[in-house]
């Protein structure tokens, strides 16, 4: 029986089955002749317009063996099938132009475009490709697929799949928008809720406060904290994510890193309300704070510190991550093949700083955005994954 795992509800009975080339027709129209100068690319499930044209406004004379493509054409390509199950490339055009003649173009005929294509991007094209028993290819032509079986529902029901995946793809592209213009507005706070280079107070600031900011340098205001964990204790090993700050070993690394199995006594013990940073890598981002409830360890190789009780650690952290701070790196970090920072450099730089009051109220603010970032994350993560489980279980 021909039956998907999930389905929409008020369906039922076996799906139809038929060969390919029944519903799609190999489609080509040369540009040699028009000379069309729409240039298409495919990309992450769309066809969008591509533009590397000449000076004069024209393409290449090599354009001329690409091929035009009209709205509702799908056009795909299969590459590294030994490997890798999702190897399809796949679209709709949505306007005329002109691709590339590696892809493979199809019109579709008694079956709905937007179905077809989903049923294309769910199936795992590695069955065709073994059971034609040539190993060294690594792509597939129409030919070779025009008579790989489709399973069809009734149009009704391609339809309604249709809407339903194009309801979960608006939800996908709104919380990404979502997500992009959170991370947006905070990189524009970072610089206007910070004193910038010959500025003595931040363009933005919360009702209630005034006045100029201290200016501080880190010798001043920190020490180093790392101890060594000499009695080699059984602490959790932690890394510094660019992205996410301190996290364990086992979740930045495959099988806990070099660290799951080492001589620990040698690695530096992390106390809560501690900064760590990698000297070799702080240029991207390499810096986290400890805001754990426990002691951890990282290794000899990073520098550890903390601060003075007048520096609220928290909006300490989001000023590391301020282009103002950045610029201190590339001005003090040295070395060879390979630049450091290490905390000698770091005494070296100068922030301002406001009021403790003033340092809560700003770390909350970024805080409220980091939290908003991260559950659109999650909820955009959840929507990619009942998407991939339905375009694997919808389809047969």
């Amino acid at each position: 029986m021909a039956v998907p795992e999930i389905r929409l509800k008020g369906f039922k009975g076996d799906l139809i089955k038929c060969p390919f080339s029944s519903v799609a027709k190999q489609y080509f129209v040369s540009n040699k002749r028009v000379h069309h100068q729409n240039l298409l690319s495919l990309s992450y499930g769309k066809i969008k317009k591509k533009d590397i044209k000449s000076k004069k406004g024209l393409l290449p004379a090599s354009f001329d063996t690409y091929q035009i493509i009209k709205e509702g054409i799908i056009v795909f390509r299969f590459t590294d099938l030994q490997n890798d199950k999702k190897s399809l490339r796949v679209g709709i055009a949505t306007e005329e132009g002109i691709i590339s003649p590696a892809y493979v173009c199809v019109q579709c005929e008694n079956v709905l475009a937007k179905y077809l294509y989903l049923q294309l991007y769910s199936y795992d094209l590695r069955k065709v490709f073994y059971s034609m028993g040539d190993g060294l290819r690594q792509t597939l032509s129409y030919n070779d697929v025009k008579e790989m079986p489709i399973f069809l529902p009734s149009e009704n029901e391609q339809q309604a799949i249709a809407e339903y995946f194009k309801s979960l793809d608006s939800l996908i592209q709104s919380t990404t928008k979502k997500i992009a213009s959170l991370k947006q507005m905070k990189s524009a706070c970072l610089i206007s809720m910070f004193p910038q280079e010959g500025e003595t107070k931040p363009r933005v600031r919360f009702k209630g406060f005034e006045g100029e900011w201290e200016d501080i340098s880190f010798k001043e205001i920190s020490y180093l904290a790392g101890t060594k964990n000499k009695d080699n204790l059984s602490l959790e090993s932690y890394s510094i994510s660019n992205e996410f700050g301190f996290i364990p070993q086992n979740e930045q690394f495959e099988n806990g890193g070099t660290m799951s199995n080492a001589d620990k006594r040698m690695y530096y013990i992390v106390s809560p309300d501690s900064f760590a940073y990698n000297p070799a890598r702080i240029n991207v981002g390499s810096i986290g704070y400890d805001d754990l409830d426990k002691d951890v360890i990282v290794s000899s190789l990073y520098v550890v510190f903390k601060t003075d009780e007048d520096t609220y650690n928290p909006f300490l952290n989001y000023w590391f991550k301020t282009p103002m701070f950045k610029k201190m790196i590339d001005l003090y970090q040295e070395g060879g093949v390979r630049l450091y920072f290490f905390y000698d450099k770091l005494c070296n730089c100068h922030f301002r700083r406001p009021s403790n009051k003033e340092q809560q109220k700003i770390a909350s603010f970024f805080r409220s955005l980091d939290s908003q970032i991260s559950l659109l994350t999650q909820r955009l993560e959840k929507l990619k994954q009942i998407k991939s489980a339905c375009l694997d279980k919808m389809f047969v």
